[in-house]
């Protein structure tokens, strides 16, 4: 039976692989269809094509999450020898900005919202749905959002400082540590923000290419 680590690697590294598939997806998705801006609109994607208004509402970055929690932990394993404290503290800053990433996000929640809109009777029970999934999307890039991403950014900093402390290519450390200062900025600061974040995703992708060697051959 295999052991621990090297079960931990190849699940960490095969979670690398697949985000390399989903965000180039993601973004595929939102050039060729731009989520809408207000509730009716939401209401009328998801009566058209369900899938895709859960798509638009970030359902793979809901799966992208886990992904990187796994690809987190497999970097935990790697340098927790030489740098446990910073990666103990890493860890708990991602995975804090994790679970509050999926509490800010009303994929299923705006989904339900519409079905009970359609079978409204009345035009004040179809409005308190609309103004339901106002306070949805409102939320959605609210607080808990936001603290996502900024502490998502430090601990791919603090990661990435560790990578490049340790025996593994500089390189991947280096690509790691700008990609968690573009990230540290929220998508939703303004033009900079959305700047940021896009740009953010170039250094990231090339981060976990690196990464799938490492991780595979873990012992």
């Amino acid at each position: 039976m295999e052991n621990s680590p090297r079960l931990l690697g190849k699940t960490a590294a095969f979670c690398s692989l697949a985000m390399l598939v989903l965000i180039p997806t993601q973004i595929i998705v939102f050039s060729l269809h731009r989520p809408p801006s207000e509730a009716k609109l939401w209401f009328d994607l998801f009566a058209s094509n369900w899938f895709l208004g859960l798509i638009e509402m970030d359902l793979l970055y809901l799966i992208d999450n886990a992904l990187v929690a796994l690809v987190y932990l497999g970097l935990y394993e790697i340098l927790k020898e030489k740098h446990r404290a910073l990666m103990q503290i890493a860890l708990l800053l991602g995975y804090i900005g994790i679970a509050a990433y999926y509490s800010s996000n009303p994929a299923f929640e705006l989904w339900e919202a519409q079905r009970n809109y359609a079978q409204a009777s009345t035009l004040i029970e179809q409005q308190t749905w609309l103004t339901i999934a106002e306070s949805l999307i409102l939320q959605w890039r609210g607080t808990a959002f936001n603290s996502y991403y900024i502490l998502n950014g430090i601990c791919l900093i603090l990661i990435s400082y560790a990578l490049i402390k340790s025996d593994l290519p500089r390189e991947i450390g280096v690509i790691g540590l700008i990609s968690g200062i573009l990230m540290s900025i929220p998508s939703t600061a303004g033009m900079i923000g959305l700047v940021f974040s896009i740009l953010s995703l170039i250094p990231w992708m090339f981060f976990l290419a690196l990464l799938y060697k490492p991780l595979k051959n873990m012992l």
